[in-house]
């Protein structure tokens, strides 16, 4: 509890400096109304943490395993269609033999 009111007392600290500077120029205020309504309910109470996913790495596991096999079998097919329509065909080299 200690470490969370030592680190509370500079970011509030920031935060009023903020909206001091907003404050001066009218123009800003919505860019602080933004920004303490993602954070803040309007009566100044910190709203609840967010929920996770619990399967976080394994969704992203899911999604990009499949991807690299899926883009792995395209670039081969694409590089067979090359080679067999002589659209591309890489040269032997003929510097190995030295």
């Amino acid at each position: 509890m200690m470490i969370v009111s030592r680190l509370a007392f500079p970011i509030n600290l920031a935060l009023q400096r903020f909206s001091r500077r907003v404050a001066e120029n009218p123009a800003n205020l919505s860019i602080l109304q933004r920004h303490m309504s993602s954070v803040y309910f309007r009566s100044g109470a910190i709203k609840p943490k967010p929920e996770e996913m619990p399967f976080g790495l394994l969704a992203i596991f899911c999604a990009v395993i499949p991807g690299l096999f899926v883009g792995a079998t395209i670039s081969k097919n694409v590089a067979n269609f090359l080679e067999e329509n002589d659209l591309f065909v890489p040269a032997d080299d003929d510097d190995d033999e030295d």
